[in-house]
């Protein structure tokens, strides 16, 4: 494969000259990585002693002397997040790191080295970030697979937190390994991380450019790159470009499917395009494209009457015919479009020993949503003459373990306010404080 050294010496405007996509803001996503509660005060700790390099590798040894695998871990990954709270901590990761390798628990592990390289390079500690590369190419000898592998992982943490230089260089090397390696597997993986970041970086056209020019060469687009391309150009706004991509995967024989059509409504949504995700959402039935929990999560977030009630859950409506009266216009219709879709049917179960409803996956406003068909569900049921009560029901809320804040669900709080308003038998489990419980016969009696 050869070292990276003749790699780094192209810019990737070289390797690849595409002209750039059109420049456009790009919405903010709230999206970081879960940390334990633990990691939440040794992070408050740090960052009360982050000038004072002594005290803070001392704290940070005694964190992981008395720490999980699993808490340290994520904290780590919450440090080199392009989303954590603590970006002045970030300068951090690599001492923290290095005491990782220590424990006895460690494994070598090349998409964790990659997100720190990228830190590193955007940090501008261009010498540490090299000498982490080539320890791993070191590491990692004749292995193509495996080398090819940490090059798209690199071109992936580059692009996560958008840092030109070194998602340009790392492209660079992948982009040779493309035109030149005799591996199916190495160009497919290349092929793949390449479209994937450049859409991350706002450079759909750029990915859409480099799928044409290898179909040209014989290698085809799969469902993923044109995915990619079709979220890239949508989350800019560029609609026409990304309707375009669309039409070209269904004449490649992908057609519209969950995934697509979700990635669609998500760019919309995130353009406050509301009476577009109608449209889509109808299109959806008409070809019949099952609606999702993603669909839900997708249309819901974008809802800002539903979003701003939400704040305040001791006020929200109790019922659909409540909620549909106080929504109008656009809204009004994206809710009228989401309800009665198999999405409520899926999230049930429903037998003599048990009626449970998961909320898993989904996120407030979904949640909201579905729990106000659950009840609407649930009292066709009851009311059926061949109705089987179940023994108990449940609504699963989880933990909140995949909360920002580990451990504090606002699902959870939500069930619990609704549940208090309209007077339902349903309290915590005592076994388990992530559900809702009650008997079947006493749910019978307060819905109907």
């Amino acid at each position: 494969m050869g070292s990276l050294g003749s790699a780094q010496q192209l810019s990737f405007s070289v390797a690849l000259p595409w002209r750039q996509s059109r420049q456009q803001s790009k919405p903010s996503l709230q999206i970081q990585c879960a940390l334990t509660k633990q990691g939440q005060r040794f992070l408050t700790k740090l960052a009360a002693n982050a000038n004072d390099p002594s005290v803070a590798n001392k704290l940070i040894s005694k964190f992981l002397s008395s720490s999980s695998k699993s808490a340290a871990l994520s904290t780590l990954s919450y440090l080199l997040s392009p989303h954590t709270t603590h970006p002045h901590l970030s300068s951090l990761a690599l001492p923290m790191y290095s005491k990782i390798t220590e424990a006895s628990w460690f494994e070598w592990n090349p998409k964790l080295v990659a997100s720190l390289v990228a830190l590193l390079d955007k940090q501008g500690v261009e010498s540490q970030s090299e000498a982490l590369i080539s320890e791993t190419i070191e590491k990692l000898g004749t292995k193509d697979r495996e080398l090819a592998q940490f090059h798209c992982h690199l071109v992936e943490s580059h692009s996560k937190i958008t840092s030109k230089r070194g998602f340009d260089k790392a492209c660079s090397y992948l982009y040779q390994l493309l035109q030149n390696s005799s591996s199916v597997y190495v160009k497919r993986r290349a092929f793949e991380s390449i479209v994937g970041g450049l859409c991350t970086m706002d450079r759909p056209q750029d990915a859409d450019e480099l799928i044409q020019e290898m179909k040209i060469k014989g290698m085809k687009a799969s469902v993923f790159e044109f995915r990619s391309v079709v979220y890239g150009y949508g989350r800019l706004g560029l609609f026409e470009e990304m309707l375009k991509v669309v039409d070209q995967m269904e004449k490649q024989g992908f057609g519209n499917d969950t995934i697509c059509c979700n990635m669609v409504l998500s760019s919309y949504g995130a353009h406050n395009e509301l009476a577009a995700m109608a449209m889509w959402l109808q299109k959806m039935k008409e070809s019949s494209v099952p609606f999702s929990i993603r669909t839900y999560n997708s249309v819901l977030n974008s809802c800002p009457t539903i979003m701003t009630m939400l704040q305040e859950p001791n006020a929200v409506p109790c019922s659909i015919g409540e909620l549909t009266g106080i929504l109008d216009g656009d809204e009004a219709l994206l809710v009228k479009e989401l309800v009665g879709s198999a999405v409520v049917d899926e999230a049930m179960v429903w037998d003599a020993a048990e009626g449970k409803l998961d909320l898993h996956g989904m996120h407030l406003a979904s949640a909201y949503l579905v729990m106000l068909e659950w009840f609407e569900a649930m009292r066709h049921r009851f009311k059926s003459a061949e109705c089987v009560v179940p023994t108990q029901v449940v609504i699963v809320c989880g933990l909140g373990k995949h909360s920002t804040v580990r451990g504090e669900s606002p699902v959870k709080d939500m069930v619990k306010e609704m549940m208090h308003r309209m007077k339902s038998p349903m309290r915590i489990d005592r076994k388990n404080v992530g559900c809702f419980i009650a008997k079947g016969r006493a749910v019978k009696d307060w819905l109907c």
